[in-house]
């Protein structure tokens, strides 16, 4: 499953990263993933909301994708944090095939 998680960083992480400008955020994220049996797909900075980072990963279920974003909120590194699903297009096509299916047996209101 496919994730987008973006989030800005705090104060203190920045001042960290200032301190020492060339470490990897890449490779702390990868490790992350990882860990919890997924991959890195790619991760970029941001500037628009303030410094920060957007990450799109990939992890075996929900559950993970969940567990990471706690993580580095918990840790104090990131506040404004957003997890967003992504599916791919065989995901979507599935999606459709499956609304397709089941589009008959909703009632809107007032229906």
């Amino acid at each position: 499953m496919h994730f987008c998680m973006t989030a800005q960083y705090t104060p203190k992480s920045l001042n960290a990263i200032l301190e020492n400008p060339k470490t990897s955020r890449y490779e702390a994220a990868k490790k992350m993933v990882e860990a919890a049996g997924g991959k890195l797909i790619s991760m970029y900075s941001t500037a628009a909301n303030g410094p920060g980072v957007l990450v799109i990963f990939d992890v075996p279920d929900p559950n993970s994708a969940s567990a990471m974003s706690g993580v580095v909120i918990a840790s104090g590194a990131v506040h404004n944090v957003t997890l967003t699903r992504l599916w791919t297009p065989d995901e979507i096509t599935a999606v459709r095939q499956k609304a397709a299916q089941i589009k008959g047996s909703y009632t809107p209101p007032g229906g």
